[in-house]
């Protein structure tokens, strides 16, 4: 399997001493047909009853040490297949954190998750346990042969003519169970994308009475997984008894070929039982073929899902040799910025600067572009025209981490993690944020009064996403983030929507006293950006206009339009800056 070949390599230690014990054991199994053998034809044929006793200390002792090396092999095999599920995790996830935006736009969480959690577990069982367990198979079958020839190759025929034929139905049996576990492994991604979809937005499906109709689709992923593995069933019935029936009638004519040889003196009674467990022990592996190539066909096509998704390169990268960029002025620049997704263009000639502790506001309807300004400034995207500056440096020439380190960012859409307040704020740089930066920022945001009602205040843990707060303390936590990391770029994306106008004036007055900090802010309001250095209205992902509120309203163009819209009189603005 692609990709796989390295873990022999680096667990090979284990891998070997996995098979010492494999060796040990299958060896000691061999032996307990020959000790039958001799208490049939020296105790009960023979009459030599003093041997009996070591006899049966020996079969003891056999079936001791074949238990201790059994536990170590299947031990071993457990611990190399959780490192090794460990290792792919840890990659995949690894690089799934790497990936530019435009990957989870075309790939959904619970397709993800999948390949993360049940797809792991697949490769897991195949380069552990079940991967030992066909080198057991293969070991014991030719020791087994091997000690069959010893003891009559004409008898041993009879195995020999029927494994390939299981050999044959257990190749058919894994070829359909490949295409069929890949459908299967599809099918569970998109039901576990439902899934995942209605738990996260389970407020939306409430409120737009949207519930019958996520059940009904639910029922119908449900249902065709449900038919899959009803196919999988129908590919084991269909194979699965042509091998049970096969090891059986090997059993029959093994019994019956050796009696007629016991009788005509050919081997003894005590060679015959012998045989007939021999060939019993060689069951086992051809039984079992079904279901190791069932769990095998699910690895390979666990592991090609896993290799789709590892074979694509982020498209966002820090260049060679890019330098590291320590504490930024904070003087942003977009020159003729171009920008289209998946073909749709976004962004056309779009260019202004920001000074060190100045303030821009964009405003504009939806779709104007205004949110796709703070993701190409982050660099989620690169741009196709033009470029972006940061203190005069291309961005695409910077180190990325030290590029983001100098923006913090406040989305609209805001993101919460379950987990404490504390950790909430200070996931911007939590390093070097200490309590008193933290507590700070709180209160600059205005969530330290709704947190010091809270019963742990810093300490309690907030469900995903923040259920459990209103969306006005989402928002003054997600603020309090931003403030805390302390960034030379504060860029805010409608982020006081939820926000009453007492609360906001209050804010902004905290914003505007961060002197060297520069703003961008994006906002619908007019008394949000009305104070700003300069007001850029954007419109299809063009500017439109640009300026200043006075000179703005002098153009009596498109911001003086949103400006009548939302006041009837000037007096009525209140001022948030």
């Amino acid at each position: 399997m692609k990709g796989l070949g390295k873990y022999f390599f680096k667990y090979r230690f284990y891998y070997m001493l996995a098979l010492a014990c494999l060796y040990l054991g299958v060896f000691l199994d061999l032996q307990g047909p020959r000790i039958v053998g001799r208490i049939i034809d020296d105790v009960i044929v023979g009459g030599h009853g003093q041997i009996l006793m070591g006899l049966l200390v020996m079969l003891l002792l056999v079936s001791i040490g074949k238990g201790i090396f059994k536990y170590g092999q299947e031990f071993i095999s457990d611990c190399i297949g959780v490192k090794i599920a460990e290792d792919i995790r840890r990659k995949l996830f690894s690089h799934i954190e790497k990936m530019h935006m435009g990957f989870f736009e075309k790939n959904n969480t619970g397709e993800l998750m999948a390949r993360i959690k049940e797809d792991a577990e697949r490769i897991w069982e195949a380069m552990g346990y079940v991967g030992i367990l066909c080198v057991e198979a293969l070991v014991h079958t030719v020791m087994v042969l091997w000690q069959m020839i010893r003891l009559d190759p004409i008898m041993t025929l009879i195995p020999l003519c029927v494994m390939p034929v299981v050999g044959y139905v257990a190749i058919r049996l894994e070829r359909g169970l490949d295409r069929v576990y890949d459908e299967i492994s599809e099918e569970n991604a998109r039901l576990n994308a439902v899934a995942q979809e209605n738990v996260s937005g389970v407020r939306t499906v409430k409120a737009f009475f949207r519930g019958e109709y996520e059940i009904e689709k639910f029922r119908s992923h449900n249902k065709k997984y449900y038919e899959l593995n009803m196919n999988l069933a129908r590919t084991m019935a269909r194979y699965d008894p042509w091998i049970s029936f096969l090891t059986k009638t090997m059993l029959f004519l093994c019994v019956t070929v050796g009696g007629i040889f016991v009788i005509r003196g050919r081997i003894s009674l005590g060679q015959l039982g012998t045989f007939i467990q021999y060939a019993n022990n060689i069951v086992w592996p051809m039984e079992i073929l079904g279901w190791v190539t069932n769990t095998m066909a699910a690895a390979v096509a666990s592991n090609k899902k896993i290799n789709r998704i590892l074979d694509e390169e982020p498209q966002i990268l820090s260049p060679d040799g890019a330098v590291p960029m320590g504490r930024a002025k904070g003087r942003l620049t977009f020159e003729n910025v171009g920008f289209s997704l998946q073909g749709r263009p976004i962004l056309k000639n779009v260019s202004f600067s920001v000074e060190e502790g100045k303030t821009l506001g964009i405003m504009g309807m939806t779709g104007s572009g205004k949110t796709t300004v703070v993701n190409l400034a982050e660099r989620f995207y690169d741009v196709d025209e033009g470029r972006i500056l940061l203190d005069d440096v291309d961005i695409r020439n910077l180190d990325t981490e030290s590029l983001r380190r100098n923006i913090s960012v406040v989305m609209q859409d805001v993101f919460l993690f379950s987990d404490t307040i504390r950790e909430n704020i200070r996931i911007g740089n939590r390093g070097y944020i200490d309590e008193e930066r933290m507590t700070e920022s709180a209160g600059r945001a205005g969530a330290a009064e709704f947190i010091d009602r809270l019963p742990d205040r810093y300490e309690t843990v907030i469900g995903e996403r923040g259920v459990g707060l209103s969306g006005g303390q989402k928002q003054r936590l997600s603020i309090a983030r931003a403030l805390a990391k302390q960034a030379p770029i504060l860029i805010l994306d409608d982020a006081t929507s939820a926000l009453d106008m007492e609360t906001e004036h209050e804010l902004w007055k905290e914003i505007n006293r961060l002197e060297k900090t520069t703003k961008i802010i994006i906002a619908h309001r007019i008394s949000t950006v009305r104070h700003a250095d300069e007001i850029i209205v954007m419109e299809n992902g063009r500017i439109a206009e640009r300026g200043d509120h006075e000179s703005l309203m002098a153009q009596k163009g498109r911001y003086y339009d949103t400006f009548a819209a939302q006041y009837e009189r000037p007096e009525e603005v209140k001022p948030c800056l």
